[in-house]
């Protein structure tokens, strides 16, 4: 009985506000973290994908322009414009320049460098938030155990130098939530880092730009308008692409990126290359909604056919605990704004780009799901902090 109490002291001591080693516990887990991240992907090695070697030639290009952007943009390389694609060019131009010939391994231990530090920018926007260091570090954990953490830092494409721009981004507008002072430059200045990364970063600056509109506006919307604003732009947005569908085929049908668009609607195409989530086309407006609907369920989807059974119950296991974390903060009352407000940004931005790729594309992988995964893991320790703070403690 003894023993039972001494542990309840030691869990409510380790818990609170002010345990002594909270910070030195964090400091640990953060190197933990990496580390093993780091050694996973470090002992698979890299991956080049067609991607990839589509960069490397770029690269290769702008060297030998000696780094003059100007006659590099001239060149018409890919169905997108090139501008588009600068930044990971670029680093990847400076590196094999320094490196030659083994730029793919230090191009991975840049991208492990960004996930480090990507560690410490998770960490310090959830202490900037109140959040306790003993419930940061336990929810690293999650971190480790995120299927894309250690699959996409080994391959020598945009993803973790994306990734990190944009959880780089949330934590200025934290940062300036927190002090009641936008740094508009300086988020500018990511922003076109951001854009000149790859080509969806449309709907990331879409949903960052609305988020600071709506926090100049001088409303206090409440949390039952923000849920069922939520609830509605969900039930509603699937219509509203499929009349832009149709209005494509009427009126555009000669533009070869709106063919790419409706032929892979009219194949009842979800997820890219995986047939057996595919639908039969009807062309009815329902049925064409109903499409569209599909696909924004399917952008967080946890379970494939040909994923295996560690990756389905990690896959499943993350995304349970950042729907309950949700539920948190849709049913729990909290005089926090600043964590609402947090909360809100990183909802906007998921709910942003799951429909943008769910009206283009959901790739094979779902590699464009890969940026939002940390900032929604962000939610978990912030609905932790709430219960424990509902609770009087």
């Amino acid at each position: 009985m003894k023993s039972y109490k001494n542990l309840i002291i030691f869990i409510k001591e380790i818990f609170s506000d002010d345990w002594a080693y909270g910070n030195k516990t964090l400091f640990l887990s953060q190197f933990i973290c990496f580390i093993l991240i780091a050694y996973y992907n470090l002992s698979n090695g890299y991956v080049m994908s067609p991607d990839s070697n589509s960069y490397s030639e770029w690269a290769d290009k702008l060297i030998d322009l000696n780094f003059n952007l100007y006659n590099y943009y001239l060149q018409n390389t890919f169905i997108n414009p090139n501008y588009l694609y600068t930044t990971p060019v670029l680093i990847i131009a400076f590196i094999k320049l320094l490196f030659g010939a083994d730029w793919q391994y230090f191009f991975m231990y840049f991208n492990l460098s960004l996930v480090f530090f990507s560690i410490f920018i998770f960490s310090k926007s959830l202490i900037l938030l109140n959040v306790r260091p003993l419930i940061i570090s336990l929810t690293l954990s999650l971190i480790i155990l995120s299927v894309d953490l250690l699959t996409w830092p080994r391959y020598m494409l945009t993803d973790m130098i994306f990734s990190f721009l944009i959880l780089l981004l949330i934590y200025v507008i934290i940062k300036n939530i927190i002090e009641k002072k936008f740094s508009y430059l300086f988020i500018l200045f990511l922003i076109i880092l951001i854009y000149l990364t790859r080509p969806t970063s449309i709907p990331y600056i879409f949903a960052i730009l609305t988020f600071i509109g709506l926090s100049k506006v001088k409303i206090e919307f409440s949390k039952k308008f923000i849920l069922t604003s939520i609830l509605a732009v969900i039930a509603f947005t699937p219509f509203f692409f499929s009349t832009i569908y149709y209005s494509m085929k009427i009126f555009l049908s000669e533009i070869p990126q709106t063919l790419f668009l409706t032929e892979m609607v009219e194949q009842g195409m979800i997820i890219h290359d995986r047939p057996e989530t595919w639908i039969k086309f009807s062309n009815t407006f329902l049925n064409v909604s109903y499409l569209y609907f599909l696909r924004f369920i399917y952008f967080f989807n946890p379970y494939s056919e040909s994923f295996s059974k560690i990756h389905i119950i990690l896959n499943i296991f993350q995304t349970l605990v950042i729907f309950c974390s949700l539920s948190v903060f849709a049913f729990l009352k909290t005089e926090i704004k600043s964590m609402h407000k947090c909360t809100l940004l990183i909802v906007m931005i998921s709910l942003s780009v799951a429909f943008f790729h769910s009206f283009t594309l959901i790739d094979f992988d779902w590699r464009y799901r890969f940026p939002i995964i940390i900032p929604m893991l962000m939610i978990v320790p912030l609905a932790f902090e709430i219960i424990l703070r509902k609770f009087k403690y």
